[in-house]
């Protein structure tokens, strides 16, 4: 039986820059197909209304995938979006985000359903995440948790048209026709 070899933040600096998108789980290499079209759209449509609350509030920061949250040595992942909040914006160094952001927001596609509803639940939970959103595109939804006694819980479901608002933006109402493609 082989030994499991544990992967760390200076193997995954020496990964090639070939185009994949490389994670660490726990140490282990994780890799994705680059997103399809409608999962970039939606991401993009909603990186701009986040940005534009955000920066006009002056609450933080939003990034866009490429990012690295660095969660640990042996952690290191790359959310569609992540939001880091002004109490925490000493998190953000040259080399990525170091530690939990405030809000991680996954985009739903065919090859990462698993990983999103499954892997990354636990690693955001295990490595203190406050909220998780997980956007998916087909069902034009959004599902916002909440880190609550070391788990998610989900606080509100986004779907259809009426205007909706989600955690940790409690005075920023999104609105179906902004988001989905």
């Amino acid at each position: 039986m082989g030994t499991r070899v544990i992967l760390t933040y200076k193997d995954y600096e020496a990964l090639p820059a070939d185009g994949r998108r490389y994670e660490l789980h726990e140490g282990e290499l994780s890799v994705t197909p680059a997103p399809s079209p409608k999962h970039q759209e939606t991401g993009g449509n909603l990186l701009i209304v986040l940005s534009q609350h955000v920066k006009a509030r002056g609450l933080g920061k939003v990034f866009v995938s490429p990012i690295d949250c660095i969660l640990s040595d042996i952690t290191v992942v790359q959310p569609d979006l992540v939001y880091v909040e002004t109490g925490r914006l000493s998190a953000i160094t040259t080399r990525g985000i170091e530690g939990p952001p405030t809000l991680v927001i996954e985009i739903l596609s065919p090859s990462t359903i698993q990983i999103d509803r499954g892997v990354k639940v636990q690693l955001y939970a295990r490595h203190g995440v406050p909220y998780y959103w997980i956007v998916d595109p087909e069902a034009r939804s959004i599902e916002a948790y909440q880190l609550r006694e070391g788990g998610y819980r989900l606080t509100a479901r986004f779907e259809g048209t009426d205007p909706v608002f989600l955690p940790p933006f409690p005075d920023l109402a999104l609105v179906a026709a902004s988001i989905w493609p």
